[in-house]
């Protein structure tokens, strides 16, 4: 069984019919082969459903179920509930203060009293669904106390949970007022993930500042927490794709089709593409003042490279990404204001929504991708790209705060995203970079992305999960030479 925030699809009223369109985001495009693969159950929130019956939603859901090969459960919130829960608490607090961004934190207790309480009634709704011995896998950061409200239930379920994006270092987690009940809370838990080294280093760091007397130990490359008879395990997951299942639709002639009409409509020019989420971890900003720089510093690109930046709108009710929207189109403005001459405009801006395919094409059109979050718990826009390059050309750069940095850091041009010299290198670099030398990357990376694919992904993190028993006890006190001790290889 999987809980997520959001079902795989959202359900709309329009008058007396029910529009069902598909959620977007990296967890769904992760989780839904794996479950149209293996089967089970997705409990989530369904969307706006006021005005519809409960028969009506589980009516349209159980219509999907039958198409998708697994069945979807709804959890219903009010619209104040879920303002607290996640435009507030989730996305106002937890967001920014886990990508180190805590200046744009809210901390207000309101938030954190809906949070909980949309947590218990996921927990309520999972317990309704599942017998003792079932697995519960639970996703991100929206559902951190899922596993403590079903303990409050008495509820007898394994659980796990798995991380998406970043967890932050103590000095920054500290600053969070509900800090020791999240982190008792998460090791209610009886297994979790992180996407990279780093992150789970930042959790048992904050577990040894605020709970010294916890127990953590260590067996091969898994880490275990004991505390209060109860032990909580814990490993790092870097999450992947369906590489294979990109690759074969990147060869549909459809694909292809849009393809050579993206070649033609920048004939000449060398292609980059930034693909995000409205959002200000991405970096958005930054990256066009490093490829505004990178028109300053060598002459010659101008002319010869277009950025084409898609931005596709997200949680725009959130404060401050409305704001982040004009910022980039102001910026986008001003760069083609000052370089834009004949028929060449050197920054395209696309802000909407685009099928796969379409996407797809631009990933194959694109000589080198820019991907350059301020931080990111992995980014699977980067491996998408990989994953469609059959030619093994492009260039891939990469922000080495994205947690794929530790996976495909020899293979891509890595760079930091608040140095705008450096990122106006690595674009030079990048257009002028001989075919050999992008094949030899390509091929790299492309080998990482195939081998550490989404099956991959999920059969090492159950597998995992259903494993018991931890051994050598790590001293807190010789916790500043933490960093030597869980160093594992991923490549």
């Amino acid at each position: 069984m999987v809980a997520a925030n959001r079902l795989p699809v959202v359900l709309h009223r329009e008058a007396a019919e029910v529009r069902i369109t598909p959620s977007s985001g990296g967890l769904v495009t992760a989780m839904h082969p794996v479950l149209g693969e293996r089967g089970g159950t997705w409990i989530g929130w369904p969307g706006d459903t006021s005005g519809l019956s409960a028969a009506r939603v589980e009516e349209a859901l159980h219509a999907v179920s039958e198409e998708q090969g697994f069945d979807l459960v709804p959890v219903t919130l009010s619209e104040e509930l879920r303002q607290c829960y996640y435009d507030g608490f989730a996305n106002a607090t937890i967001w920014p203060l886990f990508h180190d961004l805590q200046g744009r934190c809210r901390f207000d207790e309101s938030y954190y009293k809906g949070y909980v309480e949309a947590n218990r009634r996921f927990a309520r709704e999972i317990a309704r669904r599942t017998e003792k011995g079932d697995l519960l896998w639970v996703h991100d950061y929206h559902l951190m106390s899922v596993a403590h409200q079903l303990r409050q239930q008495r509820v007898a379920l394994r659980t796990a949970f798995f991380l998406h994006i970043p967890f932050p270092a103590s000095d920054i987690f500290l600053k969070l007022p509900w800090r020791r009940q999240l982190l008792r809370h998460l090791l209610d838990f009886d297994f979790l993930g992180f996407q990279t080294q780093r992150d789970r280093r930042n959790f048992l760091g904050c577990l040894v500042d605020l709970f010294p007397r916890f127990t953590i130990s260590k067996t091969g490359v898994m880490h275990s927490v004991t505390r209060e008879k109860r032990n909580t395990r814990i490993g790092v997951f870097p999450i992947g794709i369906d590489a294979a299942g990109f690759e074969k639709l990147s060869g549909e002639a459809a694909v292809r089709e849009m393809e050579r009409e993206i070649r033609e409509s920048y004939a000449g020019r060398r292609l980059f593409l930034g693909v995000d989420r409205l959002d200000y971890t991405k970096g958005i900003p930054q990256r066009l003042h490093a490829f505004e720089r990178a028109l300053e510093r060598f002459p010659h690109l101008r002319e010869k490279v277009t950025l084409l930046q898609l931005v596709v709108p997200s949680r725009e009710d959130v404060e401050g990404y409305a704001p982040l929207r004009e910022e980039i189109e102001r910026i986008v403005g001003h760069v083609n204001g000052r370089f834009t001459s004949g028929n060449w405009v050197p920054v395209v801006l696309m802000v909407r929504s685009v099928s796969r395919e379409r996407l797809i094409a631009l990933y194959r059109a694109a000589c080198a991708a820019l991907i350059t979050p301020l931080k990111d718990g992995m980014n699977l826009v980067c491996k998408e790209y990989c994953a469609v390059k059959t030619e093994n050309d492009g260039v891939l750069i990469l922000s080495e705060f994205a947690g794929a940095a530790a996976q495909l850091y020899k293979g891509a041009l890595l760079v930091n995203p608040h140095d705008m010299e450096g990122m106006a290198r690595s674009i030079e670099a990048a257009a002028t970079m001989s075919p050999a030398e992008q094949e030899r990357r390509m091929k790299r990376l492309r080998r990482n992305v195939a081998r550490h694919d989404i099956h991959w992904w999920v059969s090492g993190f159950l597998s995992a999960a259903s494993e018991r028993g931890m051994r050598r006890k790590i001293d807190p006190a010789a916790f500043v030479a933490y960093p030597q001790l869980c160093e594992e290889e991923w490549l």
